[in-house]
């Protein structure tokens, strides 16, 4: 949520991870807000390339679905009640997860119990029989805890220091610049970041330049910044 957001003070929570989910998850938020009777809110969503777990309807009947790691925006529709609970998975996660890479994931959004194996397709039933936002997370990570395979836990070292330099560089180093620093070959750069991260270093590079424009904006100023000025700070070609 960018500080121009209109959510209402306290419809937002992070709630605490366990330290051993940490190097999976980036974080948990709770969230909980009641629009008034007959009111659509539209909500425009701007990609950053990141998996994600989102337990929709907490009071009606928890439903789980994976948004997997994509670079198209997304508009949503919202009106009545909305609770849920979003967690935010790291790079690598979703081997370590789901025993699946995340390239596997990107740019679907799909049931919880499409993904995971039998034993853990009674989540929802579970979630539904806990009461509070933290009994349902404890419930929630204490599921993915369990799920972890630590054979399958991937390095994710490269992909992380990658991703820091993109954004270092406001997206304007090129995918064989990177993979020079980290003395990598690009072929193989390529591959980590496929089967972790679920996009190509170029896809991820485009996301960290449009977040690095976005930071301009949000830049407290005298005035705001014009589009061409705007895009030539960014390292865009022109404006458009």
């Amino acid at each position: 949520y960018a500080p121009e957001t209109s959510v209402p003070a306290g419809a937002l929570r992070e709630l605490a991870l366990p330290a051993e989910l940490r190097p999976h998850v980036a974080h948990l938020l709770a969230y909980r807000e009641e629009l008034p009777a007959g009111l659509t809110l539209r909500e425009r969503v701007l990609p950053d390339g990141a998996l994600r777990l989102i337990v929709e309807d907490l009071d009606a009947g928890p439903r789980l679905i994976l948004a997997g790691p994509s670079t198209q925006p997304v508009l949503l529709q919202l009106s009545g009640r909305q609770h849920g609970l979003s967690l935010t998975l790291r790079p690598g996660a979703a081997q370590a997860l789901l025993g699946l890479p995340a390239h596997e994931l990107a740019e679907r959004v799909l049931p919880w119990d499409a993904v995971v194996a039998p034993r853990w397709r009674d989540l929802a039933e579970r979630l539904q029989a806990r009461r509070g936002d933290a009994a349902r997370a404890r419930c929630l990570l204490q599921t993915l805890e369990a799920m972890r395979r630590d054979d399958a836990a991937p390095d994710p070292r490269p992909v992380l220091a990658a991703g820091r330099l993109f954004e270092q560089g406001q997206g304007r180093r090129s995918v064989a610049k990177v993979a020079r620093q980290l003395g990598l070959g690009e072929r193989r750069l390529q591959q980590v970041f496929r089967a972790q991260m679920g996009l190509t270093p170029a896809a991820f590079g485009r996301l960290a330049r449009l977040h690095a424009c976005l930071r301009l904006l949000r830049r407290p100023a005298a005035r705001p910044p014009r589009w061409p000025e705007l895009a030539l700070e960014a390292g865009f070609y022109d404006q458009s």
